[in-house]
C-alpha cells in the first residue's frame, strides 16, 4: 500500500532535526516513520529541494508531486489542513487530517472550499471539540476522531519527583498572557518570592523593553527552544499554565503531563477533554481562582505534589504513538 503524507512546510529528512519542527510537522514526520517501519510504502511530501530516503521513508518535494504526478499512484493521500492536493489524485482515497479550525468563510478565502466539497473526503479530527465546531456543510464522507500523540522526545521512562518552584507557559498565542503576568506580579510573587515563571514560545521582542522589569518578579522569557531543552525544563518544574482559549487539541498539555507537570487551566475548548480536575491538572473559573490555586499548590505537601505528578504521567501514557497508531491502522484498512 502506497501512502502519501502531504505536509507543505519547509523541512526535509536530510537537513533537519526534529527539535526544529512545529507540532503539525512533528506529527506528520513521526506517524509517517512509524507506518513505514511496519511495512507501508510511505512518502512524505514537504517543501524540500530534492528526493531523499531515510529508513524506508521517502521524502518528496511538493513541486515533484504537483507538477509530475501523472505516473504516480497512491492508495491514500493524508493531507494536513490542505485540501487542494486532492484534486491532483482522482483515484486515491483522501484523508483530510484536520488540526486547526476551518470556517466556511476561511475555506472560501483560502481557495479550499471547492476541493473540500467536490472530493469524497474522510476527515480525521484531532479532538471531539474540533469535530463539534466544524460545519456539517462540508459534507465529508466520513468523520473520525484520532487524538494527537507524543513524539519520541517526550517519551519519558523515569519521572523526577525533585522539582523546582517553576511554573511554565508554552502556548505561542498571547491571549490571556498579560492578565497572567499581572496576576503573577500582584498575587503569586508576593507570597512565593522563590517561585519562577518561565515563558516559552512567545516572541521575546514583544517583551524585550520590559525584560528587566519582569525579571524583578522572577518572570523570564525564553522564546522558542529545542524540544529536548523544553523536556528537561518540564521535568524539573512544578506546573504549567495553559488557559485553553483556542486549543483544537493542545499537545503542549500532553507533553507537560508526560513530564509529570499538572496543568492549571480554565478548561476551555479541547482542554476540557484532556484535563481531569484534581488529577492531571486543576480547572479554575477565573484569574482570581487561578492565583489562589497556584499559591495553594506551591506550598502544598510533597505527597500532594507526588500524586499530581503520578496522575499526569499516567494520563499521558494514553497518547503514546504505539497506541494511537492502532487507530490509523484501522482507518487505513
Amino acid at each position: 500500500m502506497n501512502i502519501l503524507f502531504y505536509c507543505p512546510s519547509k523541512f526535509s529528512l536530510d537537513k533537519m532535526t526534529t527539535t526544529s519542527l512545529g507540532g503539525v510537522e512533528t506529527l506528520n514526520l513521526h506517524l509517517s516513520k512509524a507506518l513505514a517501519k511496519i511495512g507501508y510504502n510511505v512518502y512524505l511530501c514537504t517543501k524540500c529541494k530534492k528526493i531523499s530516503k531515510k529508513k524506508n521513508l521517502i521524502n518528496i518535494p511538493t513541486s515533484e508531486i504537483i507538477h509530475k504526478n501523472k505516473n504516480i499512484f497512491f492508495d491514500y493521500i493524508i493531507s494536513s489542513n490542505e485540501s487542494k492536493i486532492f484534486d491532483k489524485f482522482k483515484l486515491s482515497k483522501k484523508i483530510f487530517w484536520m488540526h486547526n479550525t476551518l470556517s466556511l468563510e476561511k475555506a472560501f478565502r483560502k481557495g479550499k472550499l471547492i476541493s473540500l466539497l467536490k472530493n469524497e473526503i474522510t476527515t480525521v479530527f484531532v479532538s471531539k471539540y474540533l469535530e463539534k465546531i466544524t460545519s456539517k456543510s462540508y459534507l465529508f464522507n466520513k468523520r473520525f476522531i484520532i487524538p494527537n500523540f507524543l513524539s519520541s522526545e517526550f517519551t519519558i521512562n523515569k519521572i523526577n519527583y525533585k522539582r523546582k518552584k517553576i511554573i511554565v507557559w508554552s502556548v505561542q498565542r498571547q491571549k490571556g498572557l498579560n492578565e497572567t503576568l499581572n496576576m503573577w506580579i500582584e498575587t503569586i510573587y508576593p507570597k512565593n518570592k522563590d517561585a519562577k515563571f518561565y515563558i516559552f514560545g512567545i516572541d521575546i521582542l514583544n517583551f524585550k523593553r520590559l525584560k528587566k522589569f519582569y525579571a524583578k518578579y522572577n518572570i523570564f522569557f525564553f522564546g522558542k527552544v529545542p524540544k529536548m531543552k523544553l523536556r528537561n525544563i518540564y521535568s524539573n518544574s512544578t506546573a504549567m499554565i495553559c488557559l485553553g482559549y483556542d486549543e483544537t487539541f493542545c499537545l503542549n498539555a500532553i507533553e507537560a503531563n508526560s513530564c509529570g507537570l499538572p496543568i492549571f487551566t480554565f478548561g476551555k475548548t479541547a482542554l476540557s477533554e484532556l484535563i481531569r480536575n484534581k488529577k492531571n491538572g486543576i480547572i479554575v473559573e477565573d484569574f482570581h481562582s487561578l492565583s489562589v490555586s497556584i499559591n495553594r499548590y506551591l506550598i502544598s505537601s510533597s505527597i500532594n505534589k507526588k500524586a499530581y505528578i503520578d496522575n499526569s504521567y499516567k494520563f499521558s501514557k494514553k497518547f503514546q504513538l504505539n497506541k494511537i497508531i492502532n487507530y490509523w491502522k484501522k482507518l487505513l484498512k
